[in-house]
């Protein structure tokens, strides 16, 4: 989606009127709902800039601009795109990274970072060159047209307010030559330099055609994790990091390189919400650590995403070579201190104590876990705790790496990649659940595929077709439904049923370890146990009556919950002690939940509730953006959020 567009002459004309950011702020309001006035003057003076870069006859003013293109999949965005025609008349796409940086430093022995002055406090991250390239690449992963009409894609750093230094500066030290080369930096004073590099590749008008292909061509599938597991272990780079990802990925690959050579231990907690590409970084971990010949695993209490990972491997590698790589959390109740080199613990907020089927073995699991590993890495999403026995928070983690004397550190991770890229669904998901008060009260950004069903058979149906495309959507559901059909005797009923609407289905779990992937999971509902740390295109979501509306507010009940649960299991016994507790532990658990199911899709989530007072709460509050953006009503009276034409 492209915020702003418009011929080369117009942009001149809109920045020679000083009304640039004023066309830019307008068109955000219309395509997302919402001001960046704060913006204002960045926009101001980095158009300025490229104003004087395109100052010339030599590019043409039928050449299209655009600004703040947000890459498919991702929340990033291209600050600003020119495009024209090469001598040869093939399509050339100018994209140029923005900074208003005044200052720079280079980070030794991290490749492609730098560190400066972000949020008014010294920052580590990605080279601005490496950013540009990065963004480049997204693109042509993701945008067909660019592969199919041969689109040529030139990246550039411009920092406009950067004055380079007479000796040794740090923005072009030799250690960036790799991304300066695929992607050159300007500074202050280059804008001659700039204007050159674009001249090069765009010297004919394309009458925004080139704009054209980067807005409306076909977006390719996003890539899942579990997909492309084998060739990611073979050592190729399939997820390309980006900006907090990269930063985090150096970072902790510099601390497992030192504690390695300095024979000391450290515990990193990364911290990230649903989509911001934990287990794709993870496991990019574990590729590289592995080929360093150090003793790496990846750890994950939940076993769906491990039976996953392993049967996508299989065929391929031995598997003693698979099951040491993939091991569970209670595996590490007898090991020595340090026996193992890296331990990177997936999904660590499921956690629990005590380990074994019947929780009898061991002390606790985070502690074993960094007294096992010389370098121990956690990843962590606190409001992903779903389980009574689930004890990994990021407090607990560090008061154990305390007790064995360890020293942590923290990161952070915030780059969606889930939701197509819409950090502004997961905020929104977060205010409409009432797990915290966000900015995103009235909607997100609208190019991910959200629905709220009146039948769950039309629910039911609209997944099969997205399932028939490429197996990679799901039907999930909260688990307010007896597990019947897990004695043989029950096989042929059903496990949720609603008369109603003539509507059953089974619980997966008599194929819970690959249900993921396998071809006929369709046919039968998965829940938390069987996706967590998975994701799927789409997901449909059943909302039991646990989770309800009333008297205005989002309410919990806990008794609603099937008696085959065990994630509540004690709570009833500590609401005869002590009641406040209980609710306030059983209402973070099942919200918790539902945000987890309602986060698997890539693409789109679907969502049918058994408290039609819920329903409606979720189309009011998709009413009230609409108010703002645009809305269409769905026959069956289903509400889907949809983009409208851009001019």
């Amino acid at each position: 989606m492209i915020v702003y567009q418009a011929s080369k002459k117009d942009f001149m004309k809109h920045v020679t009127n000083d009304e640039i950011s004023i066309l830019i702020d307008r068109e955000y309001k219309n395509k997302i709902g919402r001001s960046r006035e704060r913006e204002f003057e960045a926009w101001d003076n980095s158009m300025l800039y490229m104003f004087k870069a395109l100052s010339t006859d030599k590019i043409p003013d039928e050449c299209g601009v655009a600004i703040e293109y947000r890459i498919p999949a991702t929340s990033k965005r291209v600050d600003f795109i020119l495009t024209g025609l090469d001598d040869e008349d093939k399509e050339n796409v100018i994209i140029v990274e923005l900074k208003q940086w005044s200052e720079l430093e280079e980070v030794e022995d991290e490749d492609a970072i730098v560190r400066t002055i972000l949020n008014r406090s010294k920052t580590k991250t990605a080279h601005p060159s490496y950013q540009a390239w990065s963004y480049a690449s997204l693109i042509e992963d993701y945008n067909d047209s660019v592969e199919k009409n041969n689109i040529k894609l030139h990246p550039c750093a411009y920092l406009h307010n950067y004055i380079k230094k007479e000796e040794n500066e740090p923005l072009l030290n030799e250690v960036y030559n790799e991304w300066l080369h695929k992607a050159p930096a300007y500074t202050k004073g280059d804008v001659i330099k700039l204007r050159e590099f674009i001249c090069k590749y765009v010297k004919r008008p394309d009458q925004g055609k080139g704009i054209y292909y980067i807005e409306g061509g076909k977006i390719r599938p996003s890539k899942s994790l579990q997909d492309t597991l084998k060739v990611m272990i073979d050592g190729n780079e399939e997820f390309i990091m980006i900006d907090d990802q990269k930063v985090a990925f150096e970072s902790i690959m510099r601390t497992v390189r030192n504690c390695i050579k300095s024979e000391t231990k450290k515990t990193i907690i990364v911290e990230g919400g649903p989509g911001t590409g934990k287990s794709v970084l993870a496991i990019n971990l574990l590729v590289k650590i592995c080929n360093m010949n150090l003793n790496c695993q990846y750890v994950t209490k939940n076993a769906a995403p491990r039976n996953v990972y392993c049967e996508k491997l299989k065929g391929n590698y031995t598997q003693k070579y698979i099951n040491n790589l993939f091991k569970g959390s209670g595996v590490y109740t007898d090991t020595s201190k340090n026996e193992i080199d890296v331990l990177i613990v997936d999904e660590a907020h499921r956690l629990n104590a005590k380990s074994g089927m019947f929780k009898n073995i061991g002390e606790n699991q985070i502690k074993e876990i960094i007294n096992t590993a010389k370098v121990s890495i956690f990843f962590v999403d606190n409001n992903q705790r779903v389980t009574m026995d689930d004890i990994g928070s990021i407090e607990e983690i560090e008061h154990h790496a305390k007790i064995l004397k360890v020293k942590t550190r923290k990161l952070k991770l915030t780059s969606q990649f889930r939701c197509n890229g819409s950090d502004g669904y997961v905020s929104w998901l977060d205010d409409v659940l009432e797990i915290s008060e966000t900015g995103n009260f009235d909607g997100f950004e609208f190019d991910f595929d959200f629905k709220v069903f009146d039948d769950p058979n039309e629910m039911r149906k609209a997944i099969e077709e997205k399932n028939a495309i490429n197996n990679k959507s799901r039907l999930v559901a909260g688990y307010c439904y007896e597990w019947i059909t897990k004695k043989k005797e029950n096989y042929n009923n059903y496990d949720i049923e609603f008369p109603d609407y003539d509507f059953t289905m089974k619980w997966n779990l008599s194929n819970s370890s690959t249900w993921a992937i396998d071809k006929e999971s369709v046919k039968e509902c998965g829940c938390i146990h069987t996706c967590q740390g998975l994701e799927f295109d789409y997901v449909g979501v059943i909302i039991g009556q646990d989770l309800r509306f009333e008297n205005g507010k989002i309410v919990t009940d806990f008794f609603e919950r099937a008696k085959t649960d065990k994630s509540l299991n004690g709570v009833k016994k500590l609401y005869k002690e002590d009641k406040e507790k209980a609710l306030k532990i059983s209402d973070e658990l099942i919200k918790n939940t539902y945000r987890i199911l309602m986060t698997r899709g890539l693409k789109g989530c679907y969502v049918w509730c058994e408290d039609k007072a819920l329903s409606n709460y979720f189309k009011e509050r998709l009413n009230s953006f609409s108010r703002q953006i645009g809305i269409k009503e769905i026959e069956g009276n289903e509400v889907a959020v949809l983009e409208k034409e851009y001019v």
